[in-house]
């Protein structure tokens, strides 16, 4: 069990997040029939997902999930997405992460999308922490949370609840 101190969002925070994540995605585009949602493979496919359900319920927008495969330890290797590049060509795109940390997945996966024309590119995370060792930012964030490198950002996501702690 989590020392409670350690938790830094419990899962009616987290479901909060998510919905002005939601609805600030609406808002920057309101006047689109689509967005593509595109989450990066485990947890951000899952944080991505909770946002294109809630971002369907307040909106007309047809949303679209995109599952980004970047091997995390290897983001030099192939980038991958599960629906091809014509779906998400001259469209709306937001790419989701759990956490930003380093900023090297993200960056790796924004290389990935700019090799292709898009309409509007945005990132989402649901914990901005500032360690970056890369030039990207979060355009819509849950939480920014000044950490030690040393400390790392755990966000657990099952059927029933979602939390984040520090370890």
């Amino acid at each position: 069990m989590i020392a409670e101190n350690h938790i830094i969002l419990d899962n009616t925070q987290i479901n909060q997040k998510i919905k002005r994540i939601a609805y600030q995605i609406y808002e920057s585009n309101s006047s689109e029939k689509e967005v593509i949602i595109a989450g990066i493979i485990g947890n951000g496919f899952i944080f991505s997902k909770k946002i294109a359900e809630v971002l369907e319920e307040i909106s007309t927008i047809k949303v679209t999930l995109c599952e980004v495969v970047i091997d995390k330890k290897k983001p030099l290797q192939a980038i991958t997405t599960s629906i091809s590049v014509e779906d998400y060509k001259n469209k709306p795109l937001v790419l989701v992460d759990d956490v930003l940390s380093s900023g090297t997945t993200l960056i790796y996966g924004i290389k990935h999308f700019l090799e292709v024309p898009l309409k509007r590119f945005k990132t989402a995370v649901l914990v901005n922490r500032n360690h970056k060792k890369y030039p990207v930012k979060a355009d819509f964030k849950g939480i920014s949370l000044s950490t030690s490198i040393k400390e790392h950002v755990q966000v657990e996501f099952n059927e029933k609840e979602a939390i984040a702690y520090l370890v």
